[in-house]
């Protein structure tokens, strides 16, 4: 070979490398800019919006403390049936059909339909009555399935709101029970409640409340029957009506304890529950964990950790009652 060729051959070669090694550096940087999936998620509610502000918030609030923001690095889906329950099933098929990586349920009238909407989908309960109760999960350690999440305790708490009406009315005798037979995890509420009862020495009214025009008949048999006091469980058909609820607690003059906290703020007498906002932030935890590869087969179901009792003094003076100091000093938010 002649010295010309050679070098000829040389350059040929280093030209050839230098190509390569464009591609090479092509071919990286597409890689690099390609953009990474933003996780969607679904949020399927039963009520409005502007009735779980808080919760929302509090949603929001535990994303952002995982590294997560709203419109940048994750979408969310937002669904509410604005109490219509036979919304449910139509917005959770919705949700399945844009292929969301996880749903997350607002309490147990939203994770039914979304249970039947699939089997695939990861499902995290931002709060529950009752999982295994409602058959959404095997047991609180082992959930199986594709779903778990956090639990309320409200088979529970309905003994100790009981208790709390009879500090408050100490002649308590008969408590009208509001409860909606279609919600989930209704049955098992019922009956720690009428254990509870029977242990307090208390009767117990029970009214089956499906629609908003059965509250105000409920309040008028419970005074035709001289109930004491009225406990009101939690549920959709009630959500959405709680300046109704208030209403005829004071028309009927009757002391009312609620599950949730936004019952008193809009002229209900008192609550005893689960933090909603603690427990709606602490759901974003599963959401992070799924996201991240974990299973919810193998996400053990949470129990609440804190409670709030918050009293209404206003309320309390339209109807002629008195709270006891040793209620009133225990009471996490008094309106005054």
């Amino acid at each position: 070979m002649t010295l010309r060729a050679a070098t000829n051959s040389k350059r040929a070669s280093v030209f050839a490398l230098a190509i390569c090694a464009l591609l090479f550096a092509l071919c990286g940087s597409t890689s690099a800019q390609q953009p990474k999936k933003v996780p969607r998620i679904g949020y399927l509610g039963g009520t409005s919006p502007s009735a779980n502000v808080n919760r929302i918030d509090a949603f929001r609030q535990g994303l952002e403390e995982r590294g997560y923001t709203e419109g940048k690095n994750i979408i969310i889906e937002w669904r509410f049936a604005e109490g219509k329950a036979d919304r449910l099933p139509v917005l959770a098929a919705e949700l399945v059909r844009l292929k969301v990586d996880v749903i997350v349920s607002a309490g147990p009238a939203a994770t039914g339909p979304a249970k039947e909407a699939t089997v695939t989908i990861p499902i995290v309960m931002a709060f529950d009555n009752d999982p295994i109760g409602s058959r959404f999960v095997a047991s609180l350690a082992r959930p199986g399935g594709n779903i778990t999440g956090l639990s309320v305790m409200a088979p529970e708490l309905s003994g100790k709101q009981l208790e709390l009406l009879k500090e408050i009315v100490p002649k308590l005798s008969r408590v009208a029970l509001l409860g909606s037979s279609s919600e989930a995890g209704y049955a098992q509420t019922l009956r720690e409640t009428e254990l509870a009862a029977g242990t307090l020495k208390v009767q117990l009214q029970s009214f089956d409340v499906l629609n908003p025009k059965d509250i105000e008949i409920a309040f008028r048999e419970a005074s035709k029957k001289h109930a004491n006091a009225v406990l009101v469980l939690n549920g959709v058909v009630f959500i959405g009506q709680r300046t109704q609820l208030a209403d005829a607690a004071a028309k009927s003059r009757l002391p009312a304890i609620y599950g949730r906290p936004e019952y008193v703020e809009d002229g209900g007498l008192l609550s005893y529950a689960t933090s909603f906002t603690d427990l709606s932030r602490r759901a974003a935890t599963y959401v992070d964990k799924i996201l991240k590869g974990a299973k919810p087969a193998d996400l053990p179901v949470e129990q609440p950790t804190k409670f709030e009792l918050v009293i209404n003094l206003k309320a309390a003076k339209q109807i002629g009652l008195t709270i006891p100091p040793n209620v009133l000093v225990r009471a996490d938010k008094v309106i005054k």
